[in-house]
């Protein structure tokens, strides 16, 4: 399975948390691939918005919420 990331991003009520204004304007960057591809979008898409201390994007490891018990298995 692919390491799929999600990015989006909107308004928040407060910078330092995740709480977002309105979910009905959330921007959906896109799904990628791999991290490296998701921070590019995600660095483009904070860029746009560098101004505006109420704008935040982040990256969302869909692959950690697809298949959780991945996470809790030893590496061999």
């Amino acid at each position: 399975m692919s390491k799929l990331h999600l990015v989006f991003g909107g308004r928040v009520n407060d910078p330092r948390t995740l709480d977002f204004n309105d979910l009905s304007s959330i921007e959906v960057v896109g799904i990628f691939p791999d991290y490296a591809s998701a921070e590019k979008a995600w660095r483009a898409a904070a860029q746009r918005t560098v101004d505006d201390a109420e704008m935040k994007y982040v990256v969302v490891h869909l692959h950690r919420l697809l298949e959780p018990d991945l996470l809790a298995k030893p590496a061999q």
